[in-house]
């Protein structure tokens, strides 16, 4: 039931901000990007792992640092659409900027 739960939780926020999408686009882009997720995913770690304050603590400093790796996902596929690269050569500069980035961030975590 629980991952029913989490399922339906987060394909109402991709539905919401996906048809958001069509008449106000950044706004959608702000919903896309709204600790919305964070919080669902707080909330989860929180209940199967009974509230465990190091747990948190750690998610939570994951996703604080996690920002910055997240925001060069964008900032790169602001720039390629910008430069009308095609959506898949977008999605694959930003994932590698992210991916990069985010390597970098596990090792500075440790």
């Amino acid at each position: 039931m629980q991952i029913f739960l989490k399922i339906i939780f987060s394909v109402i926020i991709i539905l919401i901000a996906t048809a958001m999408g069509k008449k106000m686009p950044t706004t959608a882009g702000l919903v896309g990007v709204m600790p919305l997720t964070g919080v669902l995913v707080l909330v989860w770690v929180h209940l199967e792992n009974k509230g465990d304050p190091e747990i948190m603590q750690n998610f939570a400093k994951g996703a604080l640092w996690g920002i910055l790796p997240t925001m060069l996902f964008f900032l790169t596929a602001f720039f390629c659409f910008k430069k009308n690269f095609p959506l898949p050569m977008v999605l694959v500069c930003g994932f590698g900027v992210w991916l990069a980035a985010a390597l970098i961030h596990q090792w500075a975590l440790k």
